[in-house]
């Protein structure tokens, strides 16, 4: 079952140049360590968290000890403070990236994906 890590930070300052550091250093440093996905979602003006998708729990913890280390980093970079961090299992999930609306794609397929 796939497991997800979250925490929640706070900065002083969130530029520009820090989320362009952190799509292109960070984010990969953690796929690095096992995770399969990672968002890093704005939550204010301040604020944000980070949602790191694992196959499973064992991959989490395996990757635990590189995490802390990566997370040291960007608090020491960014001047960052991590507020809270938890995870859990993945109970359910429904993600809708598709883009177009065509005949038979977007919408209509989504829809007809989720009734089966």
């Amino acid at each position: 079952m796939a497991f997800v890590a979250v925490s929640h930070w706070t900065s002083t300052e969130i530029s520009d140049e820090m989320i362009s550091t952190a799509n292109e250093k960070c984010i990969p440093l953690i796929m690095r360590v096992g995770a399969s996905g990672v968002q890093m979602v704005r939550t204010g003006e301040l604020s944000l968290c980070v949602e790191t998708l694992y196959p499973d729990a064992a991959a989490a913890q395996t990757a635990q000890a590189k995490i802390a280390e990566i997370r040291e980093k960007l608090a020491k970079d960014f001047s960052m403070t991590m507020v809270s961090a938890y995870g859990g299992a993945v109970i359910g999930r429904l993600f809708n990236y598709i883009k177009s609306n065509r005949k038979g794609g977007g919408v209509n397929r989504l829809y007809r994906l989720v009734r089966r």
